[in-house]
């Protein structure tokens, strides 16, 4: 009977089944994961050439565990896309000694193992959650801590603020807020949260997170559930937080504080297909759960709901401007396809408008983002298109929202936002009749 068998065996026998289905994991992987046998937490680390970075998030992670689940069984899983600095290496090398000394030696761990796989040779986030989530399911981890290997801001109470929710108090997902400053994370603040809220009614404000924990149970749910084909493999951490919804499962949100992260060079198209293209992707299939949400309702959370700054911070607002006129003017064809006349005759003319004049009123805004929701749905043209169409015209939101902050607060601020919130919201009718209109 599989109870008579040691922990070890158990995960052998869970492993054989699961490569006799799909033959996912590599061989050294597995043999590792049977050698590691059975955990309470696990720390997921999906890496490409971190080198850099990575040997501070690890001591902090380190460190983590040793003050919060000392008696725990953990495990780092680290998730490697073919990193060429030693990456890897410098995360199965950290010595938990070294972490020991820095907490003074007075804390025992009961077992922390470090393993690292590689699973490709580019960056594909949505693999190195499927690989973190197939050990985390043979391990039988109770609860599992993603990190960004780029969050130089890390402290060792992350860990506990992510992992206490789900251990303790029976939470499913636990998703980060974080003190920004008021021009950070536009793309959440002025697309993202807004719409996820204004669908599945729920105030979540970093629904695309690189720092989250979740149960085995939700972790087991998503493996199951997702095809992992290209397509769903974009996106899986907002394909994640929208799972989560749709399952009913327990979210709460935990403030992090300081988000600190190594900059790289990032394109908006690629932003946009990662969270705005898999959230418009998954309205279809959750089509009756979001249709019928009026209003919204806040979600548990421990700490503060968000926290700005208000440090000078230079914007080439210029520049924000000549790539939202020159969008309007050279995807005039495309846009006849993804919107109404009157918004695109309204935004024709905004983009005649000097930078001192310059507005995209939050109406507007929301019906853009509704339109283009619409279009996505009926494929129009190619979907992923009508995706990077979207991103002169977020540019455009953008500089609206500079300038309309200029001098602004941080309560200014956070008003600005909950004001563009309550208009998505409000026009969710519009959306519901965009949705159902003949093209």
């Amino acid at each position: 009977m599989l109870e008579e068998v040691s922990p070890q065996e158990r995960v052998a026998l869970r492993t054989d089944v699961k490569l006799a289905e799909e033959g996912f994991l590599p061989d050294d992987f597995v043999r590792q994961l049977i050698d590691v046998g059975e955990i309470d937490i696990l720390v997921g680390l999906p890496t490409q050439n971190n080198a850099k970075t990575i040997a501070s998030v690890v001591a902090a992670i380190q460190s983590g565990i040793l003050q919060s689940f000392s008696r725990d069984r953990a495990a780092i899983i680290n998730a490697d896309a073919g990193s060429r600095d030693g990456t890897p290496e410098l995360v199965v090398s950290a010595s938990i000694d070294d972490a020991r000394q820095r907490d003074f030696n007075r804390l025992a761990l009961r077992t922390l193992h470090s393993i690292s796989t590689q699973y490709g040779s580019s960056i594909a986030r949505g693999t190195a959650l499927r690989t973190i989530l197939s050990a985390g399911e043979l391990l039988r981890a109770r609860a599992t801590a993603m990190v960004s290997p780029d969050s130089t801001s890390i402290k060792p109470d992350w860990l506990r603020s992510l992992l206490k929710p789900v251990c303790k108090e029976d939470f499913d997902l636990i998703l980060p807020t974080y003190a920004r400053h008021k021009f950070d994370g536009l793309l959440i603040t002025n697309l993202l949260y807004p719409l996820i809220r204004a669908l599945y009614g729920l105030r979540i404000r970093e629904p695309y997170a690189s720092e989250f924990a979740f149960s085995g149970r939700m972790g087991s749910q998503f493996l199951a559930q997702n095809s992992w084909n290209d397509e769903s493999r974009e996106g899986c951490e907002v394909r994640f937080t929208v799972a989560a919804i749709a399952g009913n499962l327990r979210i709460g949100q935990c403030f992090l504080g300081t988000k600190n992260v190594e900059r790289h060079a990032a394109d908006l198209v690629p932003a946009l297909r990662q969270t705005i293209g898999a959230l418009f992707g998954s309205m279809e299939s959750n089509f009756s759960l979001w249709s019928s949400k009026t209003g919204s309702q806040p979600v548990p959370t421990t700490g503060l709901e968000q926290e700005f700054t208000l440090e000078p911070q230079r914007v080439n607002r210029k520049r924000l401007l000549e790539m939202f006129r020159s969008g309007v003017a050279e995807l005039e064809s495309v846009f006849q396809s993804i919107l109404s006349p009157t918004t695109l005759a309204e935004l024709q003319a905004i983009a005649g408008l000097e930078e001192d004049d310059f507005h995209y009123s939050t109406e507007l805004w929301a019906k853009t983002v509704y339109e283009f929701a619409a279009a996505h749905h009926k494929a129009v043209i190619n979907r992923d298109h009508i995706v990077q169409a979207l991103a002169p015209l977020f540019r455009g939101r953008v500089l609206a929202f500079l300038l309309e902050n200029r001098n602004a607060s941080a309560p200014d601020v956070e008003a600005q936002i909950e004001n563009l919130c309550l208009e998505f919201e409000r026009l969710k009718p519009y959306l519901l009749e965009m949705w159902a209109g003949k093209q």
